[in-house]
């Protein structure tokens, strides 16, 4: 549900004001980016959807894995582009905190998808019963 909000927000704000995210980060706000960055908000908006009608199926080992997938992958990749972008310029922290954000969610992504959530559940029945 989590990564359905906050997708949801970039979302918005990439469909909303791409003029002046590409000023906030030095770049011009003319040509072709603007449109590819309201193309972004729009993956980020039906992944936030994606999510948030999901967010009652049990997620981990073979149960909605495709929706594990897609999110442990989204959230790896854009982690490592943050962290090589904010390594190699100098950058704001808003883009450390957003790197540090993809990487906790990936890492978080990468648990469910990796883990069985199951197991946990049928070992604490038979420790209590």
């Amino acid at each position: 549900m989590t990564s359905a909000l906050l997708m949801a927000a970039v979302g918005i704000l990439l469909q909303f004001i791409p003029h002046e995210i590409l000023r906030y980060f030095g770049d011009s706000s003319t040509g072709v980016a603007p449109l590819l960055i309201q193309i972004a908000g729009a993956l980020y908006l039906g992944f936030a959807m994606t999510n948030w009608m999901a967010k009652g199926v049990l997620i981990g080992g073979i149960y909605a894995r495709p929706l594990a997938i897609g999110n442990f992958a989204h959230f790896l990749i854009g982690a490592l582009a943050l962290l090589k972008y904010a390594f190699a310029a100098q950058s704001s922290r808003i883009v450390w905190l957003v790197a540090f954000i993809y990487l906790l969610s990936a890492v978080l992504f990468g648990i469910v998808l990796f883990t069985h959530p199951l197991k946990t559940n049928d070992a604490a029945k038979n420790q209590s019963g």
